[in-house]
């Protein structure tokens, strides 16, 4: 027979017996990491990092800095695709979400109003005084869907604009203005959105002309390529589109919080107020994924028009106190620690000491970006010995060369960079933002060494080659 009475809460004390203990788990079956990827998740992932000598067992990471189980060190030119701005475990970061799970907080009661919120919302804002309100989500993808319904809300209209090459997310409203065909494949019908060359305002214009344009959405510097808008176009366009009552979107999920030199990188080009910017990533602080859309105040008036819409646009994880105080902790490091200026002196001097490399590698094309955002593009050499190599790894499929550089950047010097999209000669480095002087020397150091040894066109870079070659014509 059921008992009347209820039995007490369990303390925090009883809590800590239930059995569970993740350093057990993960002593126990850490090794099975590869494995298990194959068998529950991405299978194809485990198949990739076999194949270019990627699968390493990290066991911890500080800093820019990842450790294997000999206590290796490998420097990190990838940060997570840009989240780690910060580095891996920064101490003020993992204090602060500490202290948050510590006070207990009657966290997302959904009827109520939290501090913590509206305080990284201030925050964010001081950083763009023409902007009012902050949305804040999980993710970067989150953060464009949001700015695609304002601006159709708001201007009640339905098309956007969007930059070949681009990349907005993944979900499906983002996808519908992701500039590369490769991602879009196989997921349509998307949302009615046009793509438009990168830097052409007459085919900007022309579409604006139609009179259904909500909004033109734009990476400042894009991450496929690092191609940066050219100069002045950015506020050109933003005329445009006001002209016409349209609005400019920023993606600054990747470019923001500091990754360029600026704290948004649209504030390179003065004049450039955006209607609604997205950020993401380095705001985590590395800890909780969250996602942040920053707007016009007219804009959230016209979404949030009535108290019968009060839930109209929401997120169920939005603005959990976890995700908030990692945000408010990156933010104040970011300033006590002038990350921004740091990104901007070490990220030029990066640049200059790969620039100059440009004259003396014939395979070497262009050194290009801003702040600690940068691509290296490699292409035809003239000498014919290495012509003919190219032009073989061209032919079975373009970008094998860049892939031939990130392999041995990370087997020889334990660097890790990534090719900058498919089918693309070109390495983008993103790396924390607080790489030092002597990382910038290790990374051009080791960069040296592998185009030496490239531009022997022979030996074992050109061996893998032949390796790439086969597989990809394999992969057909």
């Amino acid at each position: 027979m059921a008992s009347d009475t209820v039995s007490a809460p369990r303390t925090p004390e009883s809590r800590e017996d239930a059995g569970f203990d993740l350093a057990d788990l993960l002593a126990r079956r850490g090794a099975e990491r590869y494995e298990l990827q194959e068998r529950h998740l991405n299978p194809q992932l485990p198949r990739m990092l076999h194949t270019i000598g990627f699968d390493k067992f990290y066991e911890r990471a500080e800093g820019p800095y990842f450790y294997d189980a000999e206590g290796n060190e490998y420097l990190d030119m990838l940060a997570g695709f840009g989240i780690f701005a910060l580095g891996r475990h920064h101490p003020v970061v993992r204090r602060a979400v500490q202290q948050v799970m510590d006070l207990d907080l009657p966290d997302l009661t959904r009827f109520d109003c939290s501090p913590l919120p509206g305080l990284l919302a201030e925050k964010l804002l001081s950083h763009t005084p023409h902007l009012d309100r902050v949305f804040f989500g999980n993710s970067g993808t989150e953060a464009v869907e949001t700015a695609l319904k304002f601006a159709r809300y708001a201007t009640g209209r339905s098309r956007i604009l969007y930059c070949d090459h681009a990349f907005h997310g993944l979900t499906t409203g983002s996808l519908s203005v992701n500039g590369e065909a490769g991602f879009r494949k196989g997921f349509d019908p998307l949302l009615p959105d046009t793509p438009l060359p990168l830097g052409d305002l007459a085919a900007l214009e022309r579409e604006l002309r139609r009179g259904d344009v909500a909004a033109l959405i734009v990476e400042p510097i894009q991450g496929k390529g690092v191609h940066a808008t050219p100069p002045g176009w950015l506020r050109a366009a933003q005329e445009l589109l006001h002209k016409h009552k349209a609005l400019l979107i920023c993606d600054e999920v990747q470019t923001g919080i500091g990754r360029t030199g600026d704290f948004f990188a649209y504030q390179h080009e003065q004049g450039v107020e955006p209607d609604l910017v997205c950020a993401a990533k380095a705001l985590s602080g590395g800890y909780v994924p969250v996602g942040a859309t920053l707007g016009k105040e007219w804009i959230f008036r016209a979404v949030y028009s009535s108290m019968d819409r009060v839930l109209v646009h929401s997120a169920s994880f939005g603005s959990n106190a976890q995700a908030m105080a990692a945000g408010l902790a990156t933010l104040h490091v970011m300033e006590d620690q002038q990350i921004v200026a740091h990104a901007r002196r070490v990220g030029d001097l990066f640049r200059e000491r790969l620039a100059a490399l440009v004259d003396k590698y014939e395979l070497l094309a262009d050194v290009r970006g801003r702040g600690l955002m940068i691509g290296i593009e490699f292409g035809k050499p003239r000498s014919l010995k290495l012509r003919t190599g190219w032009a073989a790894l061209q032919a079975a499929r373009k970008g094998l060369f860049a892939q031939m550089v990130v392999v041995p950047l990370m087997q020889r010097h334990r660097i890790l960079t990534q090719v900058s999209g498919d089918h693309l000669e070109v390495i983008k480095l993103i790396p924390p933002l607080v790489v030092t002087e002597r990382d910038v020397d290790r990374f051009v150091d080791a960069f040296v060494d592998v185009m030496d040894d490239a531009h022997r066109g022979s030996g074992l870079m050109w061996d893998f080659g032949r390796t790439l070659v086969k597989q990809a014509v394999a992969n057909r």
